[in-house]
């Protein structure tokens, strides 16, 4: 079993920087996706960005590339997310997850429409509010 505990959250106001972590226990397959989702409230839980295990290819929602840098620590277990350049639309709970194994010929685009029912293992967030 796979748990997933989220850190790092506050508030900060416009153009701030925030950095959350995650930190996983239990085994993480190698051909598995793991990032972080936000849910804003009245709205949909939406995915920001991911790391595909198998090659460690990163992917990001639109609105937050360029601002936002995903990256982990094997060492450590723990999944990081660099968040800089702040609006106050990136206000959200924000979740850490991972999925199960995938299938072999999993396309690896781990926000792909879809994949993200594949998320198996879900910390229980962290708040990240943004102010103007």
């Amino acid at each position: 079993q796979v748990q997933l505990v989220e850190s790092g959250g506050g508030s900060v106001q416009t153009g701030g920087s925030l950095k959350l972590s995650c930190a996983a226990s239990g085994y993480i397959d190698s051909n598995s996706c793991i990032g972080w989702f936000r849910q804003a409230p009245g709205k949909e839980r939406e995915g920001v960005a991911a790391i595909y295990s198998r090659n460690d290819a990163t992917y990001y929602a639109g609105a937050v590339e360029g601002r936002f840098s995903i990256s982990r620590d094997n060492a450590k277990n723990t999944l990081y997310l660099q968040m800089n350049s702040l609006k106050p639309e990136d206000t959200a709970m924000y979740y850490c997850a991972a999925t199960r194994q995938l299938s072999y010929w999993f396309s690896g685009r781990c926000l792909a429409p879809g994949v993200k029912s594949s998320f198996t293992y879900w910390g229980q967030g962290t708040q990240v509010t943004v102010s103007s």
